[in-house]
């Protein structure tokens, strides 16, 4: 199966995070590194290299963020990649080498860890969920469950790892979820107030729970219908009416998806399953920063 392109937003998205996320560790200093190269003796700052190696197998993500991290605190900082996000790395995988001034390197290398080994952590469980199907023509989908603040980069990971991104946010697709079917009396009635509000060309999905939700999707013209939490044969009896009725209508399903149950949701025959779990339940990928031979 063939990886969706992942493309990190640019830096006027970018930069206003990571300026926060900087401000936030170094409070009003980093007293450490300041303290460490104050004086007379030090002039100027020295500059050194560095290099951060992976301590456990997995997906790296997120370089290019690292590299704009040390860039906001050392517009001459040298950074080179040692590998390509996406690629997957053993223990002892030197992936990025630095050369810049020791203050940037050391202010700057918390923020820049901890983002890079969320993202990797996040891309590595995506790609265990990815390679479970990669032989079948489904695709993995990610979810809004993402951490507030950094949907953004968590759904950058996500691609990264092997994973089609579902809406960024509310307003990118219509998407009628068991509330809204309740608050409107039922999925016609709920279909039928949408269509009139929603601008072109957004699309309406349709969250169904039982065959007779899914027929009256079908009825009513669904864009993409939804399978959410349904056992397997029922599963399996609705995208059998879906193709039969509508055979272009994708098929997305969701709720409770496992490692151990996506290879048989894939098998009912779904275009997309949609999980939560390799941003939700996913563990950091260990990386750490060693300098190379500093001198003050």
């Amino acid at each position: 199966m063939a990886f969706t392109k992942a493309v990190l937003p640019s830096n006027l998205i970018l930069d206003p995070l990571l300026r926060h996320w900087l401000l936030e560790d170094m409070g009003r200093g980093d007293r450490t590194t300041d303290g460490l190269l104050s004086g007379d003796d030090i002039y100027p700052l020295p500059h050194t290299s560095a290099y951060w190696v992976v301590k456990e197998a997995g997906v790296v993500a997120g370089l290019a963020i690292a590299h704009r991290v040390f860039t906001l605190l050392d517009d001459q900082v040298q950074i080179n990649p040692q590998v390509q996000d996406g690629e997957w790395c053993e223990p002892g995988t030197i992936i990025l080498r630095i050369n810049g001034s020791l203050r940037a390197l050391l202010t700057g290398e918390r923020v820049a860890l901890n983002v890079v080994m969320g993202l990797s952590g996040i891309a590595t469980a995506t790609r265990h969920y990815a390679d479970a199907i990669a032989d079948l023509p489904t695709r993995l989908v990610d979810t809004r469950k993402t951490t507030p603040g950094l949907r953004i980069l968590e759904k950058y990971a996500s691609q990264v790892g092997g994973a089609v991104n579902h809406r960024m946010g509310l307003d990118d697709a219509v998407m009628l979820k068991d509330n809204h079917i309740v608050a409107a009396g039922g999925i016609g009635k709920a279909m039928a107030r949408v269509r009139h509000a929603v601008p072109y060309p957004l699309t309406i999905e349709v969250e169904t729970e039982t065959m007779t939700q899914v027929i009256e999707a079908v009825e009513q013209g669904a864009d993409i219908i939804m399978l959410d939490n349904m056992p397997l044969q029922q599963m399996v009896k609705a995208v059998q009416y879906i193709r039969q009725h509508r055979p272009r209508v994708p098929i997305e399903a969701s709720g409770n998806i496992t490692l151990t149950t996506i290879r048989s949701v894939a098998e009912t025959g779904v275009d997309y399953i949609s999980t939560s779990a390799p941003i939700t339940r996913s563990s950091w990928l260990d990386i750490s920063m060693r300098l190379v031979n500093p001198s003050l």
